[in-house]
C-alpha cells in the first residue's frame, strides 16, 4: 500500500456530522413539500372514509336486496300452493282437524296431553286478606306515626 492510496480511502469512510436538529436542517423547500402533502393527505381522508362506509352500506343493501327477493319467491310459491284444492284439503284436515261428513275425526294425543288434560292449570285469583281502602287507611297511618 502505498500513502497515496490510504488517505482516499479514508476519505470515503468519512461521514459528516451535523449537530443541528432535523427541523434546522430543512431547507423551504422540503417545509413546502411536507406542508402540500399533509394537506393532500387531510384533504383526501374525509372522502376516502365516505367512500368505504357507502361501499359498506351499498354491499349491505344489495344483501338485504337478495334475502327479500328469496323471500318473495318463497312466499309467491306459498301462495301457488294454496290456490291447489287439494293442499287447502290437507292443511284444514292437519290443522283445524276438519273431516267431511260422514266421516269419524280421530285425534291422538300424548301421554304428556293426557295429564295435562286430566289436572287443568286454572289458576283463580286469591281473596286478598283486608280491603283496599284499609289497606290505604294503615299506610297513611304509618306515614304519620314516623
Amino acid at each position: 500500500m502505498t500513502d497515496s492510496q490510504t488517505p482516499a480511502r479514508s476519505r470515503t469512510h468519512l461521514q459528516v456530522v451535523d449537530d443541528r436538529p432535523l427541523w434546522a436542517r430543512l431547507t423551504g423547500r422540503a417545509v413546502v413539500l411536507i406542508l402540500v402533502a399533509a394537506a393532500l393527505v387531510m384533504s383526501l381522508a374525509f372522502p376516502i372514509r365516505e367512500y368505504l362506509a357507502q361501499r359498506s352500506a351499498i354491499a349491505a343493501a344489495e344483501q338485504r336486496a337478495e334475502f327479500l327477493k328469496e323471500r318473495v319467491s318463497s312466499l309467491q310459491q306459498q301462495v301457488g300452493r294454496w290456490h291447489d284444492d287439494a293442499y287447502v284439503e290437507e292443511q284444514a284436515r292437519e290443522r283445524l282437524h276438519y273431516v267431511f261428513p260422514g266421516e269419524t275425526g280421530l285425534v291422538l294425543l300424548s301421554p304428556q296431553d293426557l295429564e295435562q288434560a286430566r289436572k287443568p292449570q286454572v289458576s283463580t285469583p286469591e281473596e286478598p286478606q283486608s280491603a283496599w281502602y284499609d289497606t290505604l287507611w294503615k299506610s297513611v297511618q304509618a306515614a304519620d306515626g314516623r
